[in-house]
């Protein structure tokens, strides 16, 4: 009796540790997959909205295999207790169904092959799960189904008749990083419509809010710069973010290349905009934005946030509005015009800073800039 007693608790320790090791192998690989999803950026069609290109993605591939079912964790009812009979059976159940709502989003997004287009019945369905769900997992396999045919410009206006684009917009007041980063991607990629974009122009101070306010050179950030980006190729809403540029300009400062990067596309797309002019240049700008003519910042940058400062500069008529100078704050981007020409001397007289190309087109611009800045006193 005794020595059965011992085979029994060395069996079920055993069973126990074993458990273990299955639950944080699963926990390590569901980490690491959330880890490896990140939306790619990608040409897609352009449509009567403007030059902007939507996203294409796919986070899965189409095997159908069991190594798949483990790159989300699932979670297992507190009566699903290891080594029990009951325990076991309800494990069980609890896998299937997961692996259930998994295969059937991924069935309806992917029957054949990564690119298929979904019929106007499946995408109705796939808009079911987002509007019904409330599962992480479900949620983030169908925004992905809906991102992958919103690429493609017929279906744009499909999924607005079907009433996607306020089904997908709720989404974005989900706390899952992973899921609100998806839906930015949708509405990316249906932002990419001039009727679509009359319709999302009601959610532009949201995702505003939420891109400005979400962890630095997070995904979410450069998903909202992205869809912020695409709703400004035309100038009819950019009046929308008027009072947002100075958050802007503290994420150029303060964010990564990539960041910097996104942000200079959106302000660009406000710099061609002559009515924008006054609004930029009221906008308060950090003071290290100067000092990115003071180190070696990535040249693209650089370049690029001169063809900011140039378009912002041709708009504006400095004789015309010298009496509209007390209007600006000494922190605004117009003052930082006015003494641009020291952070010109500095790129200038540092031989070993920046390359050839650099210091030409600062040189040039510090030269423009103070030619119509005091073309009215020369003469």
């Amino acid at each position: 009796m005794g020595y059965a007693r011992k085979v029994g608790w060395v069996t079920a320790g055993l069973v126990i540790g074993a458990g273990a090791c299955y639950c944080i192998y699963r926990l390590a690989r569901g980490r690491k997959q959330n880890k490896e999803k990140m939306a790619e950026g990608g040409s897609a069609d352009v449509d009567d909205a403007g030059d902007s290109s939507g996203a294409r993605y796919n986070d899965w591939s189409d095997d159908d295999d069991d190594s798949n079912e483990s790159k989300s964790i699932v979670w297992y009812p507190p009566w699903a207790r290891i080594g029990t009979e009951a325990g076991t059976r309800a494990r069980a159940r609890a896998r299937a169904r997961a692996t259930r709502a998994r295969r059937a989003v991924q069935k309806r997004a992917s029957p054949n092959s990564d690119d298929t287009v979904l019929s106007p019945q499946e995408l109705q369905k796939v808009l079911c799960l987002v509007e019904m769900s409330e599962k992480p997992y479900i949620l983030e396999a169908a925004l992905i189904a809906l991102g992958n045919n919103a690429a493609y410009a017929f279906n744009r206006d499909i999924i607005r008749d079907l009433g996607g684009l306020p089904i997908v917009a709720k989404i974005l007041n989900t706390r899952d990083p992973i899921v609100k980063e998806k839906a930015l991607i949708v509405l990316n990629n249906l932002s990419v419509n001039a009727e679509n974009q009359r319709r999302l122009k009601i959610y532009m101070n949201q995702v505003c809010d939420d891109t400005v306010t979400s962890r630095l050179n997070s995904s979410v950030q450069l998903a909202g710069l992205r869809l912020l980006t695409n709703m400004t190729v035309t100038n009819e809403y950019q009046h929308i973010l008027a009072n947002s540029i100075s958050d802007f300009f503290r994420l150029f400062a303060a964010g990564n290349e990539e960041t910097k990067l996104q942000v200079l596309k959106l302000l660009l797309n406000l710099a061609e905009n002559p009515a924008m002019t006054r609004e930029l240049l009221r906008a308060q700008v950090p003071s290290a934005l100067g000092s990115l003519f003071n180190k070696k910042e990535n040249k693209e940058v650089i370049l690029k946030l001169l063809i900011v400062l140039e378009n912002i500069n041709d708009n504006f008529k400095w004789e015309e509005n010298e009496p509209a100078q007390n209007h600006f704050s000494e922190d605004s981007l117009f003052f930082f015009l006015k003494e641009f020409e020291v952070c010109a001397d500095k790129v200038l007289g540092i031989e070993s800073h920046h390359d050839f190309l650099v210091k030409v087109k600062v040189g040039k611009f510090a030269a423009k800039l103070t030619e119509q800045m005091f073309q009215k006193s020369q003469e």
